[in-house]
């Protein structure tokens, strides 16, 4: 039985993890504090690529509520899992509990919170990079480093993150955040130039592996919303051992993880470390250009089982993804339907992440995409001409 703790519907639960635990026999209680938003998410699956599978009302911010919830069942865990940033810990500590196989509860809080994250780093001598809490009685009193990024501490998705240039706009952006989210706490850090990177990574406890490297666009300063990823065809190998060291020293080696860095000539910068697979459908198209069943072996690490040394990774056909994002808010009226198609050779694949209809402020994040253009192909020239004559013939309308 594999215990899944989820928030609401995510597309790499319903088409990666789901479909990865039928194949691997496995029945499936999901314990979540949506249930009825996961019962319309999965009102057509079925059929044998589908498991067996029972969704529990749980509190699911409360390890203490998942620990009780597993516990009431009938059926004891073989393993506890979730893909989500905000549920590490609690999953964590839950697996301890049962004393099953999973991640080091205090390498998720680490990564989870980007204050401990920075001190940790500075204390192995891995990286020093400025950072400072802003209490919430902050008053900008001691004026922090310029420009510098201030967002959520335990934040993602670039949400209610933004650059400043100087203590007005500091104070400004952080009244603006509390004022929708009272309390929240944030972390203002040293700005990081330089172009952007991920690295995707699959450990074991005693394997790490790295499996690519994307390249990320981001849209103009001073918001950090992501425009495009391209996967690149090999990492770079000195700039994937310096993320390789720093994961070392949180303590990340189990499981999938995604880092987010800058290049800055020969090192390397971390900007965050997400403990899960990479969002936004991006895990399951980089599982399809690799060839491998990742979610497969994402889940047989939190069963106890050691990685394969050698994963079959393929060398991977040019992908970009292409993240299609609301230049305001309002009333979506008019977007594309989900679409397949090819051209030149180039295989794209829409999916839309905003149904019409739906009304939504300007985030200012990745909460903004309003859907995700994924193409690939042999040549990188060609799909770049795929992509643009793709999105020049489409339309999407707010008003």
């Amino acid at each position: 039985m594999l215990y899944l703790v989820a928030l609401p519907p995510t597309d790499s639960v319903t088409e990666g993890y789901l479909p990865a635990a039928a194949r691997l026999g496995l029945d499936v209680t999901l314990l979540t504090d949506a249930p009825d938003a996961h019962r319309r998410a999965y009102a057509h699956c079925g059929g044998p690529s589908w498991p067996r599978l029972d969704i529990v009302d749980c509190q699911v911010r409360d390890f203490r509520e998942v620990i009780a919830g597993i516990s009431a069942r009938d059926r004891r865990p073989e393993a506890v899992f979730t893909n989500s940033d905000h549920l590490q810990v609690q999953v964590a500590l839950t697996a301890d509990w049962f004393g099953l196989p999973g991640k080091d509860w205090r390498a998720a809080l680490r990564t989870k919170n980007k204050a401990l994250l920075r001190r940790a780093l500075a204390e192995a001598g891995a990286e020093r990079v400025w950072s400072t809490e802003l209490t919430h009685a902050w008053d900008g009193g001691e004026p922090p480093h310029y420009p510098c990024v201030v967002k959520p501490r335990e934040g993602v998705a670039g949400e209610d993150s933004a650059l400043v240039h100087d203590r007005e706009q500091l104070v400004r952006h952080c009244r603006k955040v509390r004022s929708r989210r009272p309390g929240l706490p944030l972390v203002a850090e040293e700005y990081l130039p330089g172009p952007l990177h991920t690295l995707e990574t699959l450990g074991d406890g005693h394997t790490l592996h790295v499996l690519g490297s994307f390249r990320d666009t981001l849209a103009p300063l001073p918001y950090f919303t992501l425009r495009r990823s391209d996967l690149l065809p090999a990492p770079s190998r000195p700039h994937a051992e310096q993320v390789v060291d720093r994961l070392r020293a949180l303590g990340v080696a189990f499981g999938a993880c995604h880092t987010e860095y800058v290049v800055q000539g020969d090192r390397i910068r971390i900007i965050e470390v997400n403990y899960r697979t990479i969002g936004s459908r991006g895990d399951l198209d980089l599982a399809d250009a690799l060839g491998i069943p990742l979610f497969e072996h994402v889940l047989r690490t939190h069963l106890g089982e050691r990685l394969p040394a050698d994963l079959g990774v393929r060398s991977p056909r040019r992908l970009r993804i292409e993240y299609v994002s609301a230049g305001r808010g309002g009333i979506l009226k008019a977007a594309p339907a989900a679409t397949e198609c090819e051209r030149e050779g180039v295989r794209l694949a829409y999916r839309p992440l905003r149904e019409i209809g739906e009304e939504h402020p300007l985030y200012h994040s990745d909460r903004d995409f309003l859907g995700v253009l994924v193409a690939t192909g042999a040549d990188e020239q060609r799909v770049d001409r795929a992509v643009a004559a793709f999105l020049a013939a489409r339309r999407w309308e707010i008003a």
